[in-house]
């Protein structure tokens, strides 16, 4: 007998099917044609029993395929699906994923171990759990149950499936940074920036770093292979070519500071000469480093000066001034001024051009930055800290004017919710036309004469305000003698341009710096709304003390004798309280250098 299973792919369920062939034996066509006349003869009787054969071996081949299609179709993984080694097929997922959490323990020691990965000319070891390198056992196990059979089908096929493997690519990246060390390089951006009126081209050079992205991939598909990890560095070119940059030097940095642009309005008009048009022009390559030319018009009004003032009004805005112990709104107002945007994109499309250099524009409402009604958002309403220091001379010193000169331009000034207080880039340049005078300042060790010396008084007075109000210290350094005028290790010096005081207003109010002096005090008052209980500051113990030197220096006008001072190392925390518990202690310390005793004279022989 002949029996041929067929796969018949119609079938919801995928089982075969069976067919039967005609089955014959020999002398069955004698037997037939004997019988031929009798339904009852010895023919007849044999081809029932043939009959009643084949049906019985029907039925058993079916049986056996009935039992191999359930055996093959049982659990959710195929049969025969492995992972690392452990076999899934013929599971339901829960018990697959517990059977290879079982040989994920048994090779725990394995897959704990540390693993060597290369990075450029470098070799390290990272362990797994560092970066977060695991394999996810639940996803590898739904990726187990998909994978298609093999080429004999679920009944006899296998396969091995990868792991899914999960990696933490931030924590990735950090470590391979640390390996990576002086090997890459930053991206060198295109530039172009201008010496007076001479612009000068800086070139783009190529990136060599990671790629976070190909990092991840390349880890997670070695570490289970027992092998070195390759981590390529890849080099990443800015958009903008070095010919790109050669040739906007060519045809617009070079031809715009060639002539003067006259700013043409129905008020008059304005000569806007090419140092103004250098200090205005700016080339920015944004993160691809594609370099974009665009004009600054903050910028270029500030090199402007007062020629605007000709044919503009300038906005002022709304303002707070201290009246009977509170603070009260001082009225802004709207100007009339060129239109920003525009002026910016016309004097763009002429700077190119050597003749027809004239922008025309109109004047337009200005309304100032802070109005009456953002300030009364702003919540000032009371003072939250204020800080003196006294100093000598009286109000006649040079010293002494320095001090008011830079509390009259710090005076009134808001900082805005979540804005950071620059002291540098508010006053800038401190200079003789600001006001300023020559004065004692520190300067390679000593003290000699300096434009504006005493202005660190006044910023050690800011300081505190700042510190006291409980805001956000972002940048300040102490001097590098004790003076004991200013309390210790809570101080700042100040130098255009290295040496800046800074501070953030962490809060969600504005704070008002009010300033205020007297024949020998400054202070420094800050407004907003209170939010701590209290602001202090605990010392400890003033430590590795030194002695100082005594020094002779040449006499003269020059020359400017001190007393000297003990150096030492001392901590200072700031405390802050709010609803009786200590929310902040802040740790600040400073190393005092021991100040010499200047003598301006000859050494004893």
């Amino acid at each position: 007998m002949a029996v041929t299973l067929y796969g018949d792919k119609s079938l919801s369920d995928d089982r075969p099917t069976v067919q039967v062939t005609a089955v014959s034996w020999p002398g069955e066509d004698e037997q037939a044609g004997k019988s031929a006349g009798s339904g009852r003869g010895p023919g007849s009787w044999s081809r029932r029993a043939r009959v009643l054969l084949a049906g019985v071996l029907a039925a058993v081949v079916l049986a056996g395929v009935g039992g191999a299609a359930a055996w093959a179709y049982a659990g959710d993984v195929p049969r025969g699906t492995t992972v690392l080694g452990a076999e899934l097929g013929g599971r339901s997922r829960t018990e697959a994923a517990r059977e290879l959490r079982t040989e994920l323990d048994r090779r725990s020691a394995t897959l704990n171990a540390p693993f060597t990965v290369l990075v450029g000319e470098k070799e390290a070891q990272l362990t797994p759990a560092e970066v977060g390198l695991a394999v996810d056992v639940d996803a590898t196990v739904a990726a187990a149950a998909e994978a298609e059979a093999g080429p004999t089908g679920r009944l006899f096929g296998s396969r091995e499936v990868k792991p899914v493997v999960t990696v933490d690519a931030a924590r990735l990246d950090a470590k391979l940074r640390e390996i990576v060390g002086k090997q890459g390089r930053e991206m060198t951006m295109p530039a172009i920036i201008f010496t007076g009126t001479t612009p000068k081209p800086v070139y783009p050079k190529p990136s060599l770093a990671l790629d976070p992205e190909r990092s991840t991939e390349v880890v997670r598909d070695g570490w289970l292979a027992g092998q070195p990890v390759t981590v390529p560095l890849v080099e990443k070119h800015p958009a903008t070519t070095r010919e790109e940059v050669d040739q906007l030097v060519t045809e617009l940095a070079r031809p715009a500071v060639a002539a003067p642009v006259t700013l043409s309005t129905d008020k008059g008009k304005v000569t806007i000469p090419p140092a103004a048009i250098a200090r205005g022009l700016r080339f920015s390559a944004d993160d691809a480093g594609k370099l974009t030319p665009r004009v600054d018009v903050k910028r270029l009004r500030a090199a402007l000066g007062d020629r605007l003032a000709a044919i503009e009004v300038a906005p002022k805005d709304a303002g707070l001034t201290i009246a009977g112990g509170k603070p009260k709104v001082v009225p802004g107002r709207a100007g009339k001024q060129v239109d920003s945007a525009a002026l910016g994109r016309d004097l763009l499309a002429v700077l190119p051009k050597s003749d027809g250099r004239t922008v025309t524009a109109t004047l337009k409402t200005a309304e100032p930055e802070l109005t009456e009604a953002k300030l009364a958002e702003l919540g000032i309403k009371e003072r939250v800290s204020t800080f003196s220091t006294r100093f000598p001379g009286g109000l006649s010193s040079p010293r002494s004017q320095n001090i008011i000169q830079a509390a009259k331009d710090v005076d009134g000034t808001i900082v805005e919710p979540g804005k950071t207080f620059s002291l540098n880039g508010h006053t800038g340049e401190r200079g003789y036309d600001q006001g300023y005078k020559d004065a004692p300042v520190i300067l390679g060790g000593k003290l000699v004469p300096g434009v504006g010396g005493g202005v660190s008084q006044f910023t050690t007075t800011l300081f505190n305000a700042s510190y006291y109000a409980g805001l956000e210290d972002v940048e300040h350094k102490p001097h590098s003698y004790y003076f004991s005028r200013y309390p210790a290790v809570i101080e700042s010096t100040i130098f255009w341009p290295d040496l800046d005081f800074k501070f953030r207003n962490n809060t969600p109010y504005g704070v008002l710096i009010d300033t205020s002096y007297t024949s020998n005090t400054i202070t420094v008052s800050m407004w907003s709304t209170k939010i701590y209980d209290s602001v202090k500051t605990e010392y400890g113990p003033r430590r590795n003390i030194t002695q100082p030197k005594t020094v002779y220096l040449e006499p003269g006008p020059k020359c400017i004798a001190a007393v000297g001072s003990e150096g030492f190392t001392q901590d200072a925390f700031r405390v802050i309280k709010k609803d009786g518990k200590v929310v902040k202690r802040e740790k600040f310390t400073w190393t005092y250098d021991a100040e010499p005793k200047f003598i301006c004279g000859p050494e004893p022989s």
